[in-house]
Protein backbone atom coordinates (compact mmCIF):
# COMPACT_ATOMS: atom_id res chain seq x y z
CA UNK A 1 0.00 0.00 0.00
CA UNK A 2 1.15 3.51 -0.78
CA UNK A 3 1.49 5.85 2.19
CA UNK A 4 -0.37 9.04 1.30
CA UNK A 5 -0.97 12.47 2.81
CA UNK A 6 -4.18 14.20 1.74
CA UNK A 7 -4.37 17.96 1.22
CA UNK A 8 -7.59 19.94 0.78
CA UNK A 9 -8.03 23.29 -0.99
CA UNK A 10 -9.75 26.38 0.35
CA UNK A 11 -11.82 29.28 -0.90
CA UNK A 12 -11.04 30.38 -4.44
CA UNK A 13 -10.81 26.81 -5.77
CA UNK A 14 -14.57 26.61 -6.41
CA UNK A 15 -16.09 26.39 -9.89
CA UNK A 16 -19.59 25.72 -11.18
CA UNK A 17 -19.96 22.00 -11.91
CA UNK A 18 -17.22 20.87 -9.50
CA UNK A 19 -17.66 17.28 -8.36
CA UNK A 20 -20.25 16.42 -11.01
CA UNK A 21 -18.22 13.50 -12.39
CA UNK A 22 -18.14 11.95 -8.91
CA UNK A 23 -21.87 12.57 -8.42
CA UNK A 24 -22.68 10.95 -11.78
CA UNK A 25 -20.46 7.90 -11.22
CA UNK A 26 -21.04 6.97 -7.57
CA UNK A 27 -24.61 6.82 -6.30
CA UNK A 28 -23.49 6.50 -2.67
CA UNK A 29 -22.30 10.15 -2.60
CA UNK A 30 -25.77 11.50 -3.35
CA UNK A 31 -26.93 11.23 0.25
CA UNK A 32 -24.19 13.73 1.20
CA UNK A 33 -25.73 16.32 -1.14
CA UNK A 34 -29.21 15.62 0.27
CA UNK A 35 -28.03 15.93 3.88
CA UNK A 36 -26.09 19.12 3.15
CA UNK A 37 -29.12 20.70 1.41
CA UNK A 38 -31.27 19.88 4.42
CA UNK A 39 -28.77 21.55 6.76
CA UNK A 40 -28.18 24.76 4.76
CA UNK A 41 -31.86 25.10 3.85
CA UNK A 42 -31.58 25.17 0.05
CA UNK A 43 -30.61 22.86 -2.83
CA UNK A 44 -26.83 23.10 -2.58
CA UNK A 45 -26.37 20.57 -5.40
CA UNK A 46 -28.22 22.92 -7.76
CA UNK A 47 -26.05 25.84 -6.64
CA UNK A 48 -22.84 23.84 -7.23
CA UNK A 49 -23.84 22.27 -10.55
CA UNK A 50 -26.05 24.98 -12.10
CA UNK A 51 -25.55 28.21 -10.12
CA UNK A 52 -23.67 31.32 -11.19
CA UNK A 53 -19.99 31.93 -10.42
CA UNK A 54 -21.00 35.01 -8.39
CA UNK A 55 -23.37 33.02 -6.19
CA UNK A 56 -20.82 30.29 -5.68
CA UNK A 57 -17.95 32.61 -4.75
CA UNK A 58 -20.02 34.34 -2.04
CA UNK A 59 -18.21 33.28 1.17
CA UNK A 60 -21.36 31.99 2.85
CA UNK A 61 -21.99 29.65 -0.12
CA UNK A 62 -18.47 28.78 -1.21
CA UNK A 63 -17.35 27.41 2.15
CA UNK A 64 -20.02 24.67 2.52
CA UNK A 65 -19.89 23.99 -1.24
CA UNK A 66 -16.14 23.39 -1.28
CA UNK A 67 -16.35 21.35 1.94
CA UNK A 68 -19.12 19.17 0.46
CA UNK A 69 -17.24 18.64 -2.82
CA UNK A 70 -14.04 17.74 -0.96
CA UNK A 71 -15.90 15.31 1.32
CA UNK A 72 -17.58 13.40 -1.51
CA UNK A 73 -14.24 13.10 -3.33
CA UNK A 74 -12.68 11.88 -0.08
CA UNK A 75 -15.42 9.26 0.37
CA UNK A 76 -14.85 7.99 -3.17
CA UNK A 77 -11.09 7.96 -2.60
CA UNK A 78 -11.44 5.92 0.61
CA UNK A 79 -13.90 3.39 -0.84
CA UNK A 80 -12.46 2.95 -4.32
CA UNK A 81 -8.87 3.10 -3.08
CA UNK A 82 -9.35 0.66 -0.22
CA UNK A 83 -6.35 -1.66 0.07
CA UNK A 84 -4.29 0.56 -2.27
CA UNK A 85 -3.59 3.59 -0.09
CA UNK A 86 -2.84 4.17 3.58
CA UNK A 87 -3.73 7.70 4.71
CA UNK A 88 -1.09 8.76 7.24
CA UNK A 89 -1.86 12.48 7.60
CA UNK A 90 -3.84 15.37 6.17
CA UNK A 91 -3.79 19.15 5.92
CA UNK A 92 -5.92 21.82 4.32
CA UNK A 93 -5.37 25.38 3.15
CA UNK A 94 -7.56 27.81 5.14
CA UNK A 95 -11.13 26.47 4.73
CA UNK A 96 -9.57 23.18 3.56
CA UNK A 97 -8.42 22.55 7.14
CA UNK A 98 -12.04 21.64 7.94
CA UNK A 99 -12.06 18.95 5.24
CA UNK A 100 -8.79 17.68 6.75
CA UNK A 101 -10.38 17.58 10.21
CA UNK A 102 -13.33 15.65 8.78
CA UNK A 103 -10.88 13.18 7.16
CA UNK A 104 -9.48 12.55 10.66
CA UNK A 105 -13.02 12.05 12.08
CA UNK A 106 -12.80 15.05 14.42
CA UNK A 107 -16.48 15.76 13.69
CA UNK A 108 -19.31 14.21 11.69
CA UNK A 109 -20.24 15.25 8.17
CA UNK A 110 -23.46 16.90 9.37
CA UNK A 111 -21.60 18.88 12.02
CA UNK A 112 -18.90 19.78 9.48
CA UNK A 113 -21.50 21.35 7.16
CA UNK A 114 -22.96 23.36 10.07
CA UNK A 115 -19.50 24.48 11.17
CA UNK A 116 -18.28 25.65 7.75
CA UNK A 117 -21.63 27.29 6.97
CA UNK A 118 -21.36 29.31 10.19
CA UNK A 119 -17.70 30.05 9.51
CA UNK A 120 -18.69 31.41 6.09
CA UNK A 121 -21.47 33.54 7.60
CA UNK A 122 -19.15 34.99 10.26
CA UNK A 123 -16.29 35.67 7.84
CA UNK A 124 -18.61 37.03 5.14
CA UNK A 125 -20.19 39.46 7.61
CA UNK A 126 -17.07 40.37 9.58
CA UNK A 127 -16.35 43.57 7.65
CA UNK A 128 -19.70 45.24 6.75
CA UNK A 129 -17.96 48.54 5.95
CA UNK A 130 -15.60 46.86 3.48
CA UNK A 131 -12.45 48.31 5.07
CA UNK A 132 -10.32 45.16 4.81
CA UNK A 133 -8.90 43.19 1.92
CA UNK A 134 -6.15 40.87 0.73
CA UNK A 135 -3.58 40.80 -2.08
CA UNK A 136 -1.19 38.17 -3.43
CA UNK A 137 2.44 39.22 -3.82
CA UNK A 138 4.26 37.29 -6.55
CA UNK A 139 8.02 36.96 -6.91
CA UNK A 140 9.46 38.84 -3.94
CA UNK A 141 11.48 37.63 -0.94
CA UNK A 142 9.48 37.00 2.21
CA UNK A 143 11.74 39.22 4.36
CA UNK A 144 11.14 42.26 2.13
CA UNK A 145 7.38 41.74 2.31
CA UNK A 146 7.52 41.44 6.10
CA UNK A 147 9.62 44.60 6.36
CA UNK A 148 7.24 46.72 4.25
CA UNK A 149 4.20 45.48 6.19
CA UNK A 150 5.91 46.12 9.52
CA UNK A 151 6.87 49.69 8.55
CA UNK A 152 3.30 50.52 7.46
CA UNK A 153 1.74 48.88 10.53
CA UNK A 154 4.08 50.92 12.78
CA UNK A 155 2.66 54.03 11.06
CA UNK A 156 -0.87 52.94 12.00
CA UNK A 157 -1.59 51.48 8.53
CA UNK A 158 -2.24 47.85 9.45
CA UNK A 159 -1.21 45.18 6.91
CA UNK A 160 0.57 41.85 7.43
CA UNK A 161 1.66 38.74 5.50
CA UNK A 162 -0.93 36.03 6.18
CA UNK A 163 -0.70 33.20 3.63
CA UNK A 164 2.80 31.81 3.14
CA UNK A 165 1.73 29.83 0.07
CA UNK A 166 5.11 29.21 -1.57
CA UNK A 167 8.51 30.92 -1.63
CA UNK A 168 7.33 33.21 -4.44
CA UNK A 169 3.68 33.71 -3.47
CA UNK A 170 2.76 35.46 -0.20
CA UNK A 171 -0.68 36.92 0.54
CA UNK A 172 -0.97 40.12 2.58
CA UNK A 173 -4.07 41.13 4.52
CA UNK A 174 -5.25 44.28 6.33
CA UNK A 175 -6.84 47.65 5.60
CA UNK A 176 -7.40 48.30 1.89
CA UNK A 177 -5.59 51.64 1.97
CA UNK A 178 -2.57 50.02 3.63
CA UNK A 179 -2.61 47.20 1.07
CA UNK A 180 -2.66 49.74 -1.75
CA UNK A 181 0.36 51.56 -0.30
CA UNK A 182 2.16 48.27 0.40
CA UNK A 183 1.52 47.13 -3.18
CA UNK A 184 3.29 50.17 -4.63
CA UNK A 185 6.28 49.75 -2.29
CA UNK A 186 6.51 46.01 -2.99
CA UNK A 187 6.45 46.55 -6.76
CA UNK A 188 9.21 49.15 -6.43
CA UNK A 189 11.26 46.54 -4.55
CA UNK A 190 10.91 44.04 -7.40
CA UNK A 191 7.65 42.14 -6.90
CA UNK A 192 6.61 40.72 -10.27
CA UNK A 193 2.92 41.28 -9.53
CA UNK A 194 0.62 42.25 -6.68
CA UNK A 195 -2.90 40.95 -7.29
CA UNK A 196 -5.87 42.19 -5.27
CA UNK A 197 -8.01 39.23 -4.18
CA UNK A 198 -11.80 39.16 -4.52
CA UNK A 199 -12.58 38.58 -0.83
CA UNK A 200 -14.97 40.28 1.58
CA UNK A 201 -12.51 40.99 4.38
CA UNK A 202 -9.00 40.84 5.80
CA UNK A 203 -9.04 37.08 6.39
CA UNK A 204 -6.37 35.36 8.52
CA UNK A 205 -5.37 38.71 10.01
CA UNK A 206 -5.79 40.27 13.46
CA UNK A 207 -8.90 41.99 12.08
CA UNK A 208 -10.62 38.58 12.39
CA UNK A 209 -9.91 38.18 16.12
CA UNK A 210 -13.38 39.26 17.31
CA UNK A 211 -15.24 37.15 14.69
CA UNK A 212 -13.07 34.19 15.76
CA UNK A 213 -14.30 34.57 19.34
CA UNK A 214 -17.91 34.39 18.08
CA UNK A 215 -16.98 31.29 16.07
CA UNK A 216 -15.41 29.66 19.14
CA UNK A 217 -18.67 30.10 21.10
CA UNK A 218 -20.56 28.41 18.25
CA UNK A 219 -18.09 25.48 18.24
CA UNK A 220 -18.66 24.76 21.94
CA UNK A 221 -21.91 22.87 21.27
CA UNK A 222 -20.40 20.23 18.95
CA UNK A 223 -19.06 16.75 19.60
CA UNK A 224 -15.33 16.99 18.94
CA UNK A 225 -13.11 13.90 18.84
CA UNK A 226 -9.32 13.42 18.85
CA UNK A 227 -7.94 13.20 15.28
CA UNK A 228 -7.48 9.59 14.10
CA UNK A 229 -4.60 10.66 11.85
CA UNK A 230 -2.17 13.59 12.06
CA UNK A 231 -3.75 16.87 10.88
CA UNK A 232 -1.32 19.75 10.39
CA UNK A 233 -2.70 23.09 11.56
CA UNK A 234 -2.48 26.26 9.46
CA UNK A 235 -1.62 28.54 12.34
CA UNK A 236 1.51 26.77 13.65
CA UNK A 237 2.12 24.03 11.02
CA UNK A 238 2.12 21.43 13.83
CA UNK A 239 -0.16 18.44 14.37
CA UNK A 240 -3.54 19.28 15.90
CA UNK A 241 -3.83 18.67 19.65
CA UNK A 242 -5.76 15.60 20.78
CA UNK A 243 -7.75 17.20 23.63
CA UNK A 244 -11.07 19.01 23.06
CA UNK A 245 -9.94 22.41 24.40
CA UNK A 246 -6.76 22.31 22.34
CA UNK A 247 -8.70 21.44 19.17
CA UNK A 248 -11.24 24.24 19.71
CA UNK A 249 -8.49 26.76 20.47
CA UNK A 250 -6.65 25.79 17.28
CA UNK A 251 -9.85 26.14 15.21
CA UNK A 252 -10.41 29.60 16.71
CA UNK A 253 -6.83 30.77 16.13
CA UNK A 254 -6.91 29.49 12.56
CA UNK A 255 -9.38 32.24 11.63
CA UNK A 256 -7.09 35.15 12.58
CA UNK A 257 -3.61 33.62 12.17
CA UNK A 258 -1.41 33.28 9.07
CA UNK A 259 -1.56 30.10 6.96
CA UNK A 260 1.93 28.60 7.22
CA UNK A 261 1.62 26.45 4.11
CA UNK A 262 5.36 26.33 3.33
CA UNK A 263 6.10 24.94 6.81
CA UNK A 264 3.18 22.50 6.59
CA UNK A 265 4.55 21.04 3.35
CA UNK A 266 8.01 20.69 4.93
CA UNK A 267 6.46 18.86 7.90
CA UNK A 268 4.50 16.60 5.54
CA UNK A 269 7.78 15.84 3.77
CA UNK A 270 9.34 14.73 7.04
CA UNK A 271 6.78 11.87 7.18
CA UNK A 272 8.26 10.56 3.91
CA UNK A 273 4.95 9.75 2.20
CA UNK A 274 4.92 7.95 -1.14
CA UNK A 275 2.39 10.43 -2.47
CA UNK A 276 0.53 13.66 -1.64
CA UNK A 277 -2.97 13.77 -3.09
CA UNK A 278 -5.01 16.96 -3.43
CA UNK A 279 -8.65 16.11 -2.72
CA UNK A 280 -11.19 18.72 -3.78
CA UNK A 281 -11.88 21.13 -6.62
CA UNK A 282 -9.04 22.72 -8.60
CA UNK A 283 -5.30 22.13 -8.65
CA UNK A 284 -3.98 25.10 -6.67
CA UNK A 285 -2.25 23.13 -3.91
CA UNK A 286 -0.48 20.78 -6.30
CA UNK A 287 1.13 23.81 -7.97
CA UNK A 288 2.13 25.38 -4.65
CA UNK A 289 3.59 22.14 -3.27
CA UNK A 290 5.72 21.65 -6.38
CA UNK A 291 7.22 25.11 -5.78
CA UNK A 292 8.07 24.18 -2.18
CA UNK A 293 9.50 20.67 -2.65
CA UNK A 294 10.48 18.21 -5.36
CA UNK A 295 11.00 15.38 -2.85
CA UNK A 296 7.53 13.86 -3.08
CA UNK A 297 5.11 13.07 -5.90
CA UNK A 298 1.89 15.12 -5.92
CA UNK A 299 -1.34 14.08 -7.66
CA UNK A 300 -4.82 15.55 -7.92
CA UNK A 301 -7.86 13.45 -7.13
CA UNK A 302 -9.18 11.81 -10.29
CA UNK A 303 -10.89 8.54 -11.15
CA UNK A 304 -7.67 7.56 -12.96
CA UNK A 305 -5.90 7.30 -9.58
CA UNK A 306 -7.46 3.94 -8.90
CA UNK A 307 -6.36 2.37 -12.17
CA UNK A 308 -2.76 3.58 -11.69
CA UNK A 309 -2.17 1.54 -8.55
Amino acid sequence: MKKVVLVFPGQGSQSVGMGKEVYNNFSYVREFYDKASEIVGFDIKKLIFEGSEDELKDTVNSQPSIFLTSVVMLEVFKREGEGKFEIIASAGHSLGEYSALYSAEVFSFEDGVKIVRKRGEIMGGADPDGKGGMAAVIGLEIEKIKQVCEELTNQGKYVEPVNYNSPDQIVISGYKEAIKEASEKLKSLGAKRVIELAVSGAFHSKMMEQPAKEFRKFLESFDIHPPKITVFSNYNALPYPTNREGILETMEKQMYSPVLWIDIVKNINSLKPDLIIEIGPGQVLKGLIKKITSDVEVENFSLDLFSKT
